[in-house]
């Protein structure tokens, strides 16, 4: 723990949610509710991107109103980006230059609020921090809508997704419902999941509400002729049915349906068109007319249908880092661990980043039903609590959500420049 008091920095990594600014506001307020321990809160400008150039933003300059105004807006206020770095031995130098920005900045603290490959980071930093001496405590603030982070039972950004997929499958269904009889008797709608399922698996509680859908998991391989089986079966007995397909929906190969061909800023393969894919084979071996839909940035953006209780953890587990900060914890994560599912109750734990970095969380075999086309009774009590409840944002004279853009003022550089590589 840093003897005297130290500067803060804070960064938003990956793709952004509906409540990454929640946490933002948790770390905030509550190192402000510290002056005496914390000195001022920095944040990258970019994401790390912003560390490694000397970007960075003085937060103190924001107004406290500002500051929890970020708690109703959707994604992150201060930018992030999808910039991996390597590992130490590929690329020592950005990791160096990282602990050269911080000493210049008085910075004792690394709050980095993202996914996997941010937690990778967090723990690499941490590493490299005590190797050269620095005295700079890492704390991981986890999101990421894909729910697949290890060890905490849900994931910040996760339970907004999940409600905003359940509900306009809902929606879209009843829409398809009512025009069945002449016209369209599919629709498909493509939800982000590269390799875990979570997402796709919302859609499955509108059976609850007694619609007909075919859920598609990445962690169920496809199986075309099986699955043309089972729409017609659906809609000869409904009329009509729709279709949750996860963009991470595979063939037995490990080919993605959606493949382009090409890769993202991570190396992954880039994702994006299973929908009408899916829809097409409908069109060719049913001759059903079909709509589709992709559901990409609305889902996750969607902070005017957020869940109550992914906004309450987001900012919980963003306070909660603050604080194990302050009692001395180094290369961790808050986490949520689950007590009951009825009534729910959970409690904000810790987790080590060595157990955390580069691990994913799949959906259990006993969450999805025999079939492969369905979640279980089990994945269903999972799933409820975390899209329970509204969290509305104000809404202005001209009907729109109010949303805070900060000032994002810039800190005095002390440095010289830095080249990124690739």
């Amino acid at each position: 723990m840093p003897s005297k008091k130290k500067n803060a920095f804070y960064a938003q990594s990956g793709g952004v949610t509906a409540v990454i600014n929640a946490s933002a506001c948790g770390v905030i307020e509550t190192a402000r509710a510290h002056k005496d321990k914390i000195g001022k809160v920095y944040a990258g400008r970019n994401g790390i991107i912003g560390a490694l150039t000397e970007d960075l933003i003085d937060t103190s300059k924001e107004s406290a109103s500002a500051i929890a105004a970020l708690r109703y807006t959707p994604s992150g206020a201060f930018g992030s980006c999808r910039f991996k770095l390597k590992s130490l031995e590929a690329n020592r130098r950005e990791y160096e230059r990282l602990i050269e920005v911080f000493k210049a900045h008085d910075i004792g603290y690394f709050f980095y609020n993202g996914g996997g490959d941010s937690a990778d980071t967090c723990f690499k930093v941490s590493q490299l921090s005590e190797a050269m001496g620095y005295p700079l405590q890492a704390i991981h603030v986890p999101k990421t809508v894909d729910n697949d982070l290890p060890i905490t039972d849900c994931c910040p950004g996760f339970g907004s997704v999940a409600k905003y997929v359940a509900v306009s499958t809902l929606e879209a269904s009843f829409d398809v419902r009512s025009m069945c009889l002449t016209s369209t008797k599919v629709f498909v709608v493509e939800v982000m999941g590269r390799h875990a399922g979570w997402i796709a698996a919302a859609g499955g509680l509108v059976e609850d509400h007694g619609i007909p859908v075919v859920i598609l998991f990445p962690e169920i391989e496809f199986d075309e002729k099986k699955f043309i089986a089972r729409v017609a079966k659906l809609v000869k007995e409904h009329g009509y049915c729709s279709v949750v397909v996860s963009e991470g929906c595979h063939y037995p190969d490990g080919r993605f349906l959606a493949e382009q061909g090409t890769k993202d800023a991570f190396g992954h393969a880039q994702l994006g068109g299973a929908a009408p894919v899916v829809a097409n084979m409908v069109k060719e071996a049913l001759g059903h007319k079909f709509h589709w839909a992709v559901a990409d940035y609305l889902q996750r953006a969607a902070r005017h249908i957020a869940s109550k209780t992914d906004v309450k953890q987001a900012y919980e587990l963003g306070k909660k880092a603050v604080e194990l900060a302050l009692k001395g914890h180094n290369a961790v994560m808050p986490t949520v661990e689950r007590l009951s599912d009825v009534p729910y109750k959970y409690r904000i734990g810790v987790a080590e980043l060595s157990k955390v970095a580069n691990v994913e969380k799949f959906m259990p075999r006993d969450f999805i039903t025999k079939d492969g086309y369905g979640i279980t009774d089990k994945c269903k009590r999972y799933l409820r609590p975390l899209i329970q409840g509204e969290d509305y944002p104000k809404y202005g004279r001209d009907g729109l959500p109010i949303y805070v853009t900060l000032k994002n003022v810039a800190v005095a550089k002390k440095l010289a420049a830095f080249a990124l590589k690739g």
